[in-house]
């Protein structure tokens, strides 16, 4: 598998998640790149590379489930659900490569491939319905925007 190519398919409409979906498909990348490297330090740039995307990966499912509990996203539960099961596999695989297991190719594989279906189904559902969130709010509450204001009180707290 080659580099994930961020392109229009992928974006979800909400810039924020759109740029943290970036940065997970640049981690990818460089998962990529630490597995086709002959450095000295192959080993312990994958390990840091792992523990990387997992952390940020977590902050940025929490950030979107945030978002979706705002929202009254009616599909919450099963997204989470979704979220949780996959970081469970990816720590599956960290256990692995802790014992010593070269994991790197097929976790590598396994993150692109889950990140682009999540992408391209749950993650557009919930996008979809914060549009549509969005149009319901009554004018005087949304003013600049439901999505807008949400963003501005995650990033202020």
């Amino acid at each position: 598998m080659a580099h994930i190519v961020w392109t229009d398919k992928l974006s979800v409409g909400v810039d924020v998640i759109d740029k943290q979906h970036m940065r997970i498909v640049d981690y990818i990348n460089q998962l990529h790149d630490a597995i086709n490297s002959s450095s000295a330090d192959q080993k312990e740039r994958i390990v840091e590379i792992v523990n990387d995307t997992i952390d940020y990966t977590e902050s940025h499912f929490g950030f979107e489930e945030t978002l979706m509990e705002e929202a009254d996203y009616p599909y919450l539960k099963a997204h989470k659900k979704v979220h949780e099961l996959f970081v469970r596999k990816v720590l599956d695989y960290k256990k692995r490569m802790d014992a010593g297991d070269d994991i790197a190719t097929e976790l590598r594989e396994t993150l692109g491939r889950w990140l682009i279906n999540h992408i391209k189904n749950e993650d557009a559902d919930y996008a979809r319905w914060f549009a549509n969130f969005e149009e319901k709010v009554p004018a005087p509450i949304q003013n600049e925007g439901w999505l807008s204001k949400q963003l501005k009180r995650f990033f202020q707290s």
